[in-house]
């Protein structure tokens, strides 16, 4: 089964957003989780941004030793060179180097003609190649550039040493099939040569990152770039977990694999959520409070049947500790039978519909039923009726 890597570049585009940056320290337990999980390439920091990304980048490279550190570079020598100082401590060292190709950011950020853009490529490139053996190329805003120019870009790239070329959805303007389409061009452009792997990096704007992420592997991509929790610029990259699991669970659809270790996916998000202090939305998908969490009684009632008929993945898969039967108004009878069980109560047909009774009262005036309230209510209808049963017994003899 053809293999797709795992580019993590949760400390370095996940921690340009706001309010999500990290000291050298946390980005050094960060690294050591997301080599537990088995990405492929963990992408460390953007060297030329500040003296104290340069030297997180030498630090993660020391620490991280099975893991392959990337550095971000854009197409300029002073970022090249920032780069290469701080990739030398690291064993397998790539260079990310990056450039935008769409007439909008050549015209109104760069101020560069199509064909000076080109020379940069090339030209940086080959510089990057002095240095370090891995290098991939990045041509930002790749989904809005016209397509001639873009596959003209790529061609220079891999001529100067590119081995990787990355086509990002920078921001996240694509739809699947535009951008497997643009994939699919690139690759008949080349000739789709056996050395160069091509790369896939979303952002979530209009909510599709996955989505155009997972259509980039239909079109040929055996790299993607994501983040943990999806964080990143503006609304977010595409979230490792949900590519990591929507692989899984639909191999039979995509004929491709990870080697990402599964169980490490849930330890991933909460040190993540730990370190940068973010909370995660109970409804994120694969990590999410709610992702194996039930509170209607019909889809309770299947899952103490089996549990297929309600999660298509179980929560240990992803390292989720287990599921949760949440009582609340929608909770049905068998659910609130299984939680007094394991709370110690062993209730009657009429002790349960009596409980059940309370426990829907309440949860009109408070939504959820904590175990505490159960308890109580559980004391109140089991052992008062115990109590009252047996003083009756005593008063007869």
């Amino acid at each position: 089964m053809s293999h797709v890597r795992i580019f993590d570049t949760t400390l370095r585009d996940g921690e340009q957003s706001p309010g999500f940056s990290m000291n050298t320290e946390e980005k050094i337990r960060m690294a050591r989780q997301l080599a537990a999980l088995g990405v492929d390439v963990i992408e460390a920091g953007f060297p030329i941004a500040s003296r104290g990304d340069l030297e997180a980048v030498q630090a993660v490279a020391k620490e991280v030793r099975d893991v392959p550190i990337a550095a971000l570079a854009r197409a300029r020598k002073d970022d090249i060179l920032a780069a290469v100082e701080a990739l030398k401590p690291a064993k397998s060292p790539r260079m990310h180097v990056f450039l935008a190709t769409s007439d909008l950011h050549l015209q109104a950020k760069l101020h560069l003609t199509r064909e000076q853009a080109l020379e940069a490529i090339g030209s940086m490139i080959k510089l990057a190649r002095n240095y370090v053996e891995e290098i991939e190329f990045s041509a930002e805003d790749a989904g809005r550039t016209e397509i001639e120019y873009l596959c003209k870009a790529c061609q220079i790239a891999v001529e100067n040493g590119a081995t990787v070329l990355n086509l990002p959805d920078t921001v996240g303007y694509a739809v699947p099939e535009e951008y497997g389409a643009m994939f699919l061009k690139v690759r008949e452009h080349l000739g789709d040569p056996e050395h160069i792997t091509l790369s896939a990096h979303c952002h979530d704007d209009l909510g599709l990152a996955v989505a155009n992420s997972l259509a980039a592997v239909r079109a040929g991509v055996r790299q993607i770039e994501c983040t943990v929790n999806g964080i990143g610029e503006r609304a977010g990259n595409a979230a490792l977990e949900e590519i990591a699991v929507a692989l899984a669970v639909r191999k039979d659809s995509f004929g491709v694999a990870t080697k990402l270790n599964l169980k490490e996916l849930y330890k991933s998000s909460r040190l993540l959520s730990e370190i940068t202090g973010a909370v995660i939305a109970p409804n994120k998908a694969v990590v999410g409070a709610n992702a194996f969490a039930h509170e209607a009684g019909i889809h309770q009632d299947g899952i103490i049947k089996n549990p297929l008929t309600y999660e298509i993945i179980s929560p240990e898969t992803v390292g989720v500790p287990s599921r949760s039967l949440i009582l609340g108004k929608h909770s049905g009878r068998n659910a609130l039978r299984q939680s007094l069980k394991e709370l110690g109560y062993d209730a009657s047909d009429a002790e349960l519909a009596e409980c059940y009774r309370r426990v829907t009262s309440l949860a009109d005036e408070s939504k959820n039923i904590r175990a505490r309230d159960l308890m109580t209510i559980a004391h109140e209808v089991i052992r008062r009726k115990a109590i009252a049963v047996a003083n009756e017994t005593s008063s007869a003899a």
